[in-house]
């Protein structure tokens, strides 16, 4: 029996752990490496059971986002960080902590604004693309890497900020950089605190 192209994903719930720093530099160099391997296969997969990018790109990043709040306890647990008074703070956490710790680079940051919520993350390297060259063919409108900004979004959201977190330039799609834009659109109420998807 055929797999219907347009069967309904409920695979988005698996929980993916991505690896810590905390384990031998060799053993966490291979976690990330098969972790890379094993995001190829998954967005291969996504592109063949959805025809649209704008299915696969919401894909990615919703189970990102499920990734992302589960993945706060242990980056709490694991980097002794305290409470970040400003936007500011949060992206550099972000940027020096979050991703040496779970993707081995450091981003650099700016901010855009006068009003201080708006940033980018600069990736000079991207791991998730280590072993990719280009888009697959007429998928120019894909965002491989998707799942990174369901991760940050998660993350945030757990503690109780609110952010649209995009990818504003990609490497995989010709531009000269790989840039995530992050936009704090409000601070989320401890006690009405909701998940938004």
């Amino acid at each position: 029996m055929s797999r219907p192209t347009n069967r309904r994903q409920d695979n988005h719930k698996i929980d993916w752990h991505l690896p810590s720093i905390s384990s031998s530099a060799s053993a966490h160099h291979m976690s990330r490496e098969l972790f890379v391997l094993t995001y190829g296969a998954l967005v291969a997969q996504l592109c063949k059971d959805y025809e649209k990018d704008e299915d696969v790109n919401k894909y990615l990043e919703r189970m990102g986002y499920n990734i992302g709040i589960r993945l706060i306890e242990d980056f709490l647990a694991h980097s002794a960080v305290r409470k970040c008074r400003s936007y500011s703070e949060t992206v550099d956490v972000i940027a020096q902590i979050a991703f040496k710790m779970y993707l081995g680079i450091t981003p650099g940051v700016s901010c855009s604004n006068t009003s201080e919520n708006e940033f980018f993350l600069i990736l000079d390297k991207n791991p998730l693309v280590d072993f990719v060259e280009e888009l697959p063919a007429g998928r120019s409108s894909l965002c491989y890497c998707n799942l990174l900004c369901g991760v940050i979004r998660g993350a945030l959201e757990m503690v109780h900020l609110a952010a649209e977190v995009t990818f504003v330039q990609d490497s995989l799609k010709g531009d000269d950089m790989t840039e995530i834009g992050i936009t704090f659109t409000k601070k989320l109420e401890d006690k009405k605190h909701r998940r938004n998807k």
